[in-house]
């Protein structure tokens, strides 16, 4: 399992030109769900996002996490995390999750960082999203266990 987080001030996500969820400052972060990834991996990837001290605090150095800024995240389903390109330049997948099984593992992973007290707003597992965000620094980190 793998995401990708960036530091937003903001974003929205939309589906056929229908708004789905939006967030203000806090992260949005790519979700790759790998074959064979269980329970206890997203457990793990969503303690580490929950506590990432990503965020300024009063003396500018990046020490306060999402939860200590009480930012939102916007969780994204995205497959193509696990995409290989190392045979060619058409990418492939078979490293990612089958969607039913990545699908379980996303909403537990969404349950899971709403547990620790992150409010979360969702994507759309499997559609074609379009989102808009503002990223801020920017920070992105990409974190895989």
């Amino acid at each position: 399992m793998k995401f990708v987080a960036q530091r937003v001030l903001r974003a929205a996500l939309s589906v056929n030109d229908a708004p789905v969820s939006e967030i203000g400052n806090g992260l949005v972060v790519f979700l790759g769900v790998k074959a064979g990834d269980t329970a206890a991996a997203a457990e793990k990837c969503m303690d580490k996002l929950a506590n990432l001290r990503v965020f300024e605090d009063a003396a500018g150095k990046m020490n306060l996490s999402v939860k200590d800024v009480g930012g939102e995240v916007l969780l994204v389903s995205q497959f193509t995390l696990y995409g290989d390109v190392k045979r060619g330049n058409r990418p492939s997948f078979t490293d990612a999750e089958r969607p039913e099984a990545a699908n379980l593992l996303y909403e537990y992973a969404a349950a899971c960082l709403s547990a620790h007290g992150v409010p979360v707003k969702r994507g759309v597992f499997g559609a074609d999203m379009r989102i808009e965000q503002v990223n801020d620094g920017p920070v992105t980190i990409l974190y895989e266990i």
